[in-house]
């Protein structure tokens, strides 16, 4: 049976931060996952999740750059000081929000210095917060032109170079589907890896039912390999009202 999650910063748009999670919970999710969950009072968070019985599955690092400096992250050579300090603040957080899984992304750089930084950058993360969980996730060149990280092969070798057991690999259906072109083949060649999973609709990151995107096929792959992880509908509706786009989770 599989169990599914809801991104909160794109599901339940048309409320308020606060009024989302009983929102998610009232329509049948168990957890949700906030992109950039920092503008909060973390205290604030924990009280929506804990009043509506939901866990929270995922936030994104790093937390927005107030200072208005170039935005980058794990990969940017030359930043690897920066890379600690926002660990530490993000971790701040997480012992608060207890997330399953903190995604480091990559930032927008090339080149051979580039893969040496996140690899480092992703061993020093793991070693210095053991007990917490870390994904990368490759994200596809057409909505984010410029990401370090954009195939799963190379998430892959990346994740060998790392060899750290508390960072693992963010399958997202949108992604593998523009990258790729078939998401279902892209999880049998990379499920052993998989930690989290999130579900949208190529080419517009729309509810499963809409695009290209064969949901029962991908939901049957996952079954097929033991897949019992979350599932977060991370997605933007094509419905006005977030409740009218859940048909899929029938």
């Amino acid at each position: 049976m599989h169990r599914f999650a809801a991104n909160i910063s794109l599901l339940f748009g048309e409320l308020p931060y606060l009024d989302r999670f009983r929102a998610a919970a009232e329509a049948g999710f168990e957890a949700v996952e906030i992109l950039y969950p920092y503008d909060v009072p973390a205290k604030e968070t924990r009280r929506a999740l804990l009043s509506n019985g939901l866990d929270l599955v995922l936030i994104n690092a790093p937390p927005p750059n107030y200072t208005g400096g170039t935005p980058g992250y794990a990969a940017l050579p030359d930043q690897e000081t920066r890379f600690q300090s926002d660990i530490r603040r993000v971790l701040r957080y997480a012992d608060m929000l207890r997330p399953a899984f903190i995604h480091l992304m990559a930032g927008y750089t090339q080149g051979a210095a580039a893969l040496d930084c996140f690899v480092r950058n992703l061993q020093w993360a793991a070693d210095h917060a053991p007990a917490q969980a870390f994904t990368i996730e490759p994200l596809n060149p057409v909505s984010n032109p410029g990401y370090f990280l954009n195939d799963y092969a190379q998430a892959a070798e990346i994740l060998q170079m790392v060899d750290r057991p508390n960072v693992g690999l963010q399958f997202d259906s949108f992604h593998a589907d523009m990258i790729h072109g078939d998401p279902v083949a892209v999880w049998d060649a990379y499920s052993e890896l998989v930690c989290h999973v999130q579900i949208g609709a190529a080419p517009d990151r729309t509810e499963p039912g809409q695009g290209r995107l064969d949901f029962s096929a991908l939901r049957a792959a996952m079954a097929q390999t033991g897949y019992n992880g979350w599932i977060s509908a991370e997605y933007k509706p094509t419905t006005a009202l977030t409740q009218s786009s859940l048909q899929w989770m029938g």
